[in-house]
């Protein structure tokens, strides 16, 4: 069998240039597939920006050993000695890693590489000195080879014995040239913009397309390094990326045609499953977390809400026991199998702190002002037309989603006052741009004062709530005050709004499921504070949630949950017709709707005393199904499916006929 080089699928991160091992394959077989090889690596397109004397020295070399084992195969060689046999199965490993190193300087940063020249330059040159050593030891006389074809393989020794990598002074002059740049951005020194267009220019950043894949692969890379010097030169690296996509090409959005060409997906084109979303933000999860109430979140987002001052699970309102967060592991495989499987990026960090590199990056951070001060400035000029100032909000709203810097550099550049006259626009995306990047900004604490202190912001969100152009606009208005909703105070101001309360309502009852979910999160923060509660019931949110426990249990028996809870006797009367969903959601309903569900159930019996438990007892299987969940649920669902028994317990003592029935189910229980 021959081994084809096609065998080794493209790879964003490949395995280290020790992991080959040699194919055990026959003799033909072997010279067969030393030849697709060598064909295979002389076919690559030379590097072309950086390194380029060198690489196409190692295809040149590769396209006369594919001489060689074309003669080889001519003289139908069927058999090779030991040393010949041992020194091919070599060569073939070094060729496997003259490919992938080749290919893994073309499919990556272009940045990165003119940075690290002097290394992959030593790696090319290392390979030489392998395969030139492997010449050395070739057998010649041991096989038949035409004249010519020897006179090659002397020339191929000659080639590949080189006392010294290959150096380009084109390369190392375009290097200084960068290093400089970032030194002036350093100290606060706006870049020459015909200097920066020189240098992308050299490393063929020629449109928005390009400098976007740039920073894909820049932002890959960070991920690959586990030396903080080296993630600090790459976050500097992105931002005078990022700072030169805006400067030199303008803001732009991305086009139609885009998604059909051979770019990697983005989080936009794809639909990320729900257990992969953090129920803050809504969001992939980064790095997963299980805090005190069993719930999962992304680190990120439970840290700051527990900074806010909040010392409640978002999801299901109980008091924390403890603030420790657990890794989750297992959900974070997947999160990254799921993430390979659409070519998303996935950022892995080892911990849940951003590391020291990128924190104390004083030229990231002066790019990135520079870039939020450039885009802003922008946005200021009031003669731009809708679609000019459409591609400048949606880099806002971009930059804005890169961290709690970028929020902080856009805010402190006065964007918020000049986004809110673009919340009321006609032209659809300009709106949802505009309001998502508000969303972004929000995230960060600094900003949801600004947001709420600035006139017409709040009011500008509402609006986009009731009466949003899209469902995507309405959606993130929504996510909007779920963030605000996050400081105490906010939430107050918010829940006494009756516009919230009704467009969050609205939006619930008739939006599609994504702004349904966003809206259920945002009652549920609101339903934090007891006032709001009761203009929540009598808006009707106890109906609503029953109507979505089909299409969002989980959100939905939380919400009910925390209602019933603060909303006093109306709320509890107003449940009643729920407990038979709720039954039906703890027999066939997902582990963390079960859940949920059991909870919902005790606050409504401890609510609503023995009507409640009544309907609840009167339900056929109620014992059964409530002994499957203290043995097969999670351990939240556990204890509260035990408190659920003992509710009915002490109601049935005044109850003969389902005192016997629950006494009888109990005994045959232990029995068996």
């Amino acid at each position: 069998m021959v081994i084809s080089p096609q065998v080794f699928p493209p790879r964003k991160r490949r395995p280290s240039a020790g992991s080959f091992i040699s194919p055990k394959l026959s003799d033909q077989n072997l010279i067969r597939s030393l030849l697709l090889l060598a064909e295979e690596i002389s076919n690559l397109k030379p590097l072309q920006c950086v390194l380029k004397k060198t690489s196409s020295s190692m295809t040149r070399k590769s396209k006369l050993l594919a001489v060689l084992f074309e003669e080889l195969l001519r003289n139908k060689v069927s058999y090779l000695s030991p040393t010949a046999l041992l020194c091919f199965e070599e060569m073939y490993i070094v060729l496997q890693r003259i490919k992938t190193l080749i290919e893994d300087c073309s499919n990556g940063s272009k940045m990165w590489l003119l940075m690290q020249k002097d290394a992959v330059s030593n790696s090319f040159h290392e390979l030489t000195i392998d395969l030139s050593t492997l010449l050395d030891i070739f057998p010649l006389k041991e096989v038949e080879l035409h004249e010519d074809v020897k006179e090659l393989l002397i020339l191929i020794r000659k080639q590949s014995y080189e006392s010294k990598a290959i150096s380009d002074p084109r390369d190392e002059s375009l290097r200084k040239h960068v290093v400089k740049m970032l030194d002036r951005i350093t100290r606060e020194i706006v870049p020459d913009q015909s200097k920066l267009e020189k240098i992308f220019t050299k490393l063929g950043l020629k449109d928005s397309s390009s400098c976007r894949e740039e920073i894909e692969s820049l932002e890959d890379e960070v991920q690959n390094q586990v030396n903080e010097k080296s993630k600090s030169e790459l976050v500097s690296l992105i931002g005078l990326v990022r700072y030169g996509k805006c400067v030199l090409f303008g803001a732009s959005t991305p086009r139609s045609n885009e998604r059909n060409r051979n770019l990697r997906p983005s989080l936009t084109d794809v639909i990320i499953p729900v257990d992969f979303r953090c129920p803050i933000t809504l969001d992939l999860m980064r790095e997963p977390v299980v805090v005190a109430t069993g719930q999962t979140y992304d680190r990120a987002s439970i840290n700051t809400w527990m900074e806010s001052g909040h010392n409640t699970c978002p999801k299901t309102g109980q008091i924390l026991a403890h603030r420790d967060l657990i890794p989750n592991l297992a959900l974070k495989s997947l999160i990254a199998m799921w993430c390979k499987e659409q070519s998303i990026p996935f950022s892995n960090p080892d911990n849940g702190e951003r590391s020291n590199a990128v924190l104390n990056n004083k030229t990231a951070l002066e790019a990135t002002k520079m870039t939020a001060s450039f885009l802003v400035n922008k946005l200021r000029v009031s003669a731009a037309s809708p679609e000019a100032t459409n591609r400048v909000v949606y880099e806002l709203r971009i930059l804005s989603k890169t961290g709690s810097e970028s929020r902080a550099c856009i805010a402190e550049a006065g964007a918020i006052p000049l986004l809110v006259k673009h919340l009321g626009s006609d032209h659809p995306n300009l709106q949802v741009n505009a309001v998502t990047t508000l969303l972004n900004l929000s995230i960060l604490g600094a900003n949801k004062a600004r947001i709420m202190e600035t006139d017409g912001v709040l009011n500008g969100i509402i609006e986009v709530l009731r009466s949003g152009s899209t469902w995507e606009a309405k959606g993130n208005a929504a996510a909007a005050i779920f963030s605000l909703s996050g400081v105490h105070s906010y939430r107050k101001k918010l829940g006494r709004k009756a516009r919230v309360i009704k467009g969050l309502m609205e939006l619930a009852k008739t939006g599609p499921t994504s702004s349904k979910r966003d809206a259920l999160v945002a009652i549920l923060n609101l339903a934090g504070d007891r006032e709001t509660v009761g203009r929540l019931v009598e808006n009707g949110v106890t109906n609503l949630v029953c109507e979505l426990m089909d299409e969002l249990p989980e959100e939905a028996v939380t919400v009910l949950d925390v209602v019933v809870k603060k909303g006093g006797l109306v709320a509890v009367a107003a449940s009643h017709h729920a407990i038979k969903k709720l039954v039906a959601i703890l027999l066939e309903g997902t582990e963390g709707a079960r859940e949920g569900a059991a909870a919902a159930l005790v606050t409504i019996c401890r609510k609503g005393g023995s009507e409640m438990v009544a309907e609840l007892a009167g339900t056929p299987g109620i014992e059964r199904i409530i002994w499957g969940l203290m043995g097969m649920g999670t351990d939240r669902a556990k204890r509260k499916a035990a408190s659920l028994l003992r509710i009915m317990r002490r109601w049935a003592a005044g109850h003969v006929d389902v005192r016997i029935s629950i006494s009888y189910f109990v005994v045959s229980k232990v029995k068996n």
